[in-house]
């Protein structure tokens, strides 16, 4: 999977913040939006425009967990894995979720649509089990609603 990284589109963040040595963390957000993750070769063009150290970037790529280095799926899926979930058979329903998407925990589909994340809570949990999908929650999960949510054709 090897795709041609556009570092043109990094420009307008180095414009945005020129002369901003202590807005690594910002800079890090946007090109993370723009590119949905960090690709080296971007890395090294902001150390390289900047005057930020390669490692001090890296520093803080690896300390925040916000941050990735890895190609993200379209669709972030995050299986709760709070009290409540877990006591409302989120187990299962994390399992459940791993076979339909044929992935594991941490892992991203290899069709890049899928990433499957866990979270210790969302805080719904009179909703319990919980499944949020790019931002958006689903309550009272079970077997029927999650093979229709991974199998719509209208999927969000």
């Amino acid at each position: 999977m090897s795709t041609e990284i556009d570092l043109s589109l990094l420009d307008p963040v180095l414009e945005g913040h020129h002369g901003h040595k202590d807005a690594l963390i910002t800079m890090l957000q946007e090109v993370q939006e723009i590119y949905g993750y960090l690709p080296e070769a971007v890395l090294a063009r902001l150390s390289d425009e900047t005057g930020i150290s390669l490692s001090r970037i890296y520093a803080v790529v690896t300390f925040y967990a916000q941050f990735h280095t890895t190609p993200r799926g379209r669709r972030i899926v995050r299986v709760c894995r709070g009290t409540a979930c877990h006591v409302q058979g989120g187990n299962t329903i994390f399992q459940l979720v791993k076979q339909l998407l044929g992935i594991e925990e941490g892992q991203t589909s290899p069709d890049l649509e899928y990433t499957l994340e866990t979270v210790a809570c969302i805080g719904a949990c009179a909703l319990a089990p919980n499944v949020v999908v790019n931002g958006v929650t689903y309550s009272h999960v079970n077997a029927g609603k999650l093979s229709e949510l991974f199998t719509r054709k209208d999927r969000r």
